[in-house]
């Protein structure tokens, strides 16, 4: 039942998103905290108007938003995300492993060197 109610609200939030334009501004749509607080952008800033942007097919400017969420990022989720919802249906329990330490610390790495590239580049 959870994998379902989280593809309904990922719908919800996906149709509220086709409509609401993260790049103008104005909408209910959240600031990133890191970048409130600090500047300089966290590793998934520029997610939302990543997703915007996939939504209304334009891919190339999803990828100047956010590149490896686009392409790292997105992929995972759809694997887990699928996984998830395909186990929930037939009534197992999904939990991801990415791999164990090794996998967490190259997901954290990836993060981190994102991170400080796209802040030291602009």
């Amino acid at each position: 039942m959870l994998p379902l109610a989280t593809l309904a609200a990922g719908l919800a939030g996906s149709v509220y998103l086709w409509h609401t334009n993260p790049h103008e501004g104005g909408g209910l749509l959240p600031r990133c905290p890191v970048n409130w607080a600090t500047g300089l952008q966290c590793p998934a800033c520029g997610g939302t108007r990543m997703a915007y942007d996939l939504l209304h097919g334009d891919v190339a400017a999803a990828l100047h938003d956010n590149a490896v969420l686009l392409l790292l990022g997105v992929p995972l989720a759809a694997w887990v995300g699928g996984r998830w919802l395909y186990e929930g249906l037939r009534g197992r329990r999904y939990v991801p492993r990415l791999g164990g330490r090794a996998g967490m610390a190259a997901i954290v790495g990836i993060a981190v060197v994102w991170a400080v590239v796209r802040n030291v580049m602009g």
